[in-house]
């Protein structure tokens, strides 16, 4: 049997998550997983080897476990200690933003000074900020989530499996928005103005909720006080929206009670004030949302996929919802379980024998 390590103790818990879901009941494989505390708060522990790690601990108990992969779930921080990690072991990282990878160094200390200063200043100070291309260049593998990002240098992880395949009965059509409520990765201003319009298209003799949108994300300042304007003044409209963090059983409980997903993604976003795109350097959670829930998901009309489930918006989105309510896809087929975990085995296999 092989042995893995997983270290998240940055940001993607819930790629975490579904790693430990997918490698759960594979029997060629010993996972141990190592989370920082604030990781670790947001996994459900289903009796998997966890290790409480952070980035002055990892190198240490890394030492005599004799690892044959060790996998890095995110190497936005700690890039000192990542790059002693992948100099040492055969090391495989998940690029979340490809262009970040690649970007020059002076182009990386120009950043700095563009935004969040006290913080990337103490990514380059203690944290070794201009260590971040050798780490990703140390590691023997880089990994991707989309197979639409796979290329010579980056590969493909399946990790996602269709966990939840029943159909919802809702009194109304129940459209789920996934993420985090903010103008910056999603056009919300859209959003609020097909559902302006909506309400206004209504009749006045209509006596009961049509549709209900949820926002299934944390909403704040502006959008938050747009959302409070809305569900105020919509009659035929109901509005679902969350001032605080959402749980992981809200967010579960609402992406299964979903007729359909709406990702309304910017197709470009930044992140280290590097520019990047969804679907071509960077991966969107909202794919593997609708494949966990078995959803079809209207994304923007510029969003490139090849997915059958993955629909590409059209000016009268309202009536895409109504269709798409009826919409039939066979995810048992490619996305059940035991065909992603086999294929994720094959994939580490690979990677131990490279």
């Amino acid at each position: 049997m092989k042995k893995i390590a997983y270290i998240e103790i940055d940001t993607h818990a819930e790629i975490a998550q579904s790693f430990m879901e997918i490698m759960n009941g594979a029997d060629s494989f010993s996972v141990d997983y190592y989370f920082s505390e604030r990781i670790k708060d947001q996994i459900a522990d289903n009796g998997e080897s966890i290790f409480i790690s952070d980035s002055s601990m990892i190198s240490d108990q890394l030492k005599s476990k004799n690892y044959d992969l060790i996998i890095i779930g995110t190497v936005h921080r700690y890039f000192n200690t990542f790059c002693a990690i992948a100099e040492k072991y055969n090391t495989a990282v998940i690029v979340h933003n490809k262009n970040f990878v690649n970007i020059p160094l002076l182009r990386l200390f120009k950043s700095i000074f563009k935004a969040d200063l006290i913080y990337r200043l103490k990514l380059w100070w203690k944290e070794g900020l201009f260590y971040s291309s050798k780490a990703y260049q140390k590691a023997k593998n880089l990994l991707v989530l989309d197979d639409e990002l796979i290329s010579e240098r980056f590969k493909f992880l399946p990790l996602f499996y269709t966990k939840y395949t029943e159909k919802p009965d809702n009194n109304v059509l129940t459209i789920v928005i996934p993420g985090g409520v903010s103008q910056q990765r999603r056009d919300y201003k859209k959003v609020f103005s097909v559902i302006k319009s909506l309400e206004n298209s209504y009749n006045t003799d209509i006596q009961k909720k049509l549709i209900e949108f949820v926002f299934l994300g944390k909403a704040k300042d502006h959008e938050l006080k747009e959302l409070v304007y809305l569900k105020r003044s919509s009659k035929y409209v109901n509005i679902m929206y969350f001032s605080e963090r959402v749980s992981q059983a809200d967010f579960e409980k609402w992406m299964r009670k979903a007729d359909v997903l709406w990702c309304p993604i910017q197709q470009e976003t930044a992140f280290f004030s590097q520019k990047e795109i969804y679907g071509k350097t960077k991966m969107t959670g909202n794919l593997g949302d609708a494949i966990k829930f078995g959803k079809p998901a209207i994304f923007p009309e510029n969003y490139h996929s090849h997915l059958d489930f993955i629909v590409a918006e059209q000016s009268d989105v309202i009536k895409q919802f109504e269709e798409l309510k009826s919409f039939n896809f066979d995810f048992q087929k490619d996305y059940n379980k035991k065909t992603v975990q086999q294929k994720l085995q094959k994939v580490l296999g690979d990677l131990i024998s490279i």
